[in-house]
């Protein structure tokens, strides 16, 4: 199955151009598709990510679904003049921290299989995409990484909520709190990914997996993946508020404003 092959749906223009929606074989694929500015998250993204599961969960033709992003990397995180805008406004951010929320929540009660290819880099929000998703499929030069602390922020769209669950307590804090990249061969052995292959074919590989999904007995599939993602859901979702709360809090602290200017100073340069 290659992507020549994809056929562009209707009914998912509102999510356009932050992502795009697409058919191959059986597989619905959802791609990030800022890469220009490696599929990093903005406002755009973020809500689009906030609304596509619910579209996708009554769309009857929807069997399996693959998420990928556009160009280099998976998601670089969330954008840094976005930021900006957060820390001026408070109004906005209330609102960027509530819908944070509403993606993880929509993430782990999706009701199909969901697989993530990533190809680069998986940062932040992007990081929690690939880590709620069924399967996991890693390119040999991608990684995995959740810098919210290193820059300030309360890891909260994801990373202290469901890491520790996934890989235990002392691994977890390692990577969220010195924010250090867990590479494709590191995810493998932390039984975070799924598959591991060469850089390109990420995809591919993804697609594969997503046949076999879409192939499997719908009821007896998704009840199966409710059931187990009520071990995650049960533990995360008190944790996930307490982050949230403190995460909109740190958009105030002269640490998280001072490495968001020096950010942008360096990018302008």
């Amino acid at each position: 199955m290659t992507t020549s092959e994809a056929v562009t749906l209707t009914g998912y223009e509102e999510f356009a151009p932050a992502l795009l929606v697409e058919k191959i074989g059986a597989v619905h694929v959802v791609t990030i598709n800022r890469p220009e500015a490696l599929n990093a998250v903005d406002e755009s993204v973020h809500h689009a990510l906030a609304g596509i599961w619910r579209v996708l969960m009554a769309d009857s033709d929807v069997r399996a679904v693959v998420t990928t992003g556009a160009g280099r990397a998976f998601s670089a995180g969330g954008d840094m003049v976005m930021f900006g805008r957060l820390i001026e406004d408070p109004e906005a951010r209330a609102f960027q921290i509530a819908e944070a929320r509403t993606v993880f929540i929509e993430l782990i009660n999706f009701g199909k299989p969901l697989v993530s290819a990533v190809n680069g880099s998986a940062v932040g929000l992007g990081c929690s995409v690939a880590l709620l998703s069924d399967l996991l499929v890693m390119g040999e030069s991608s990684y995995l990484a959740d810098p919210h602390v290193a820059v300030g922020l309360t890891a909260g769209d994801g990373g202290a909520a469901m890491l520790p669950l996934l890989v235990g307590m002392m691994k977890a804090k390692e990577y969220v709190l010195l924010g250090d990249k867990i590479t494709a061969s590191i995810a493998k052995e932390l039984n975070l990914a799924t598959r591991v292959v060469a850089d390109g074919t990420e995809l591919e590989e993804a697609l594969a997996l997503g046949e076999r999904l879409a192939a499997l007995p719908a009821q007896a599939m998704c009840s199966t993946k409710t059931a187990m993602n009520m071990h995650l859901s049960r533990a995360a979702l008190g944790v996930l508020d307490y982050a949230l709360a403190a995460e909109y809090t740190s958009f105030s602290t002269r640490e998280f404003r001072d490495r968001v200017a020096a950010f942008r100073a360096r990018s302008a340069e």
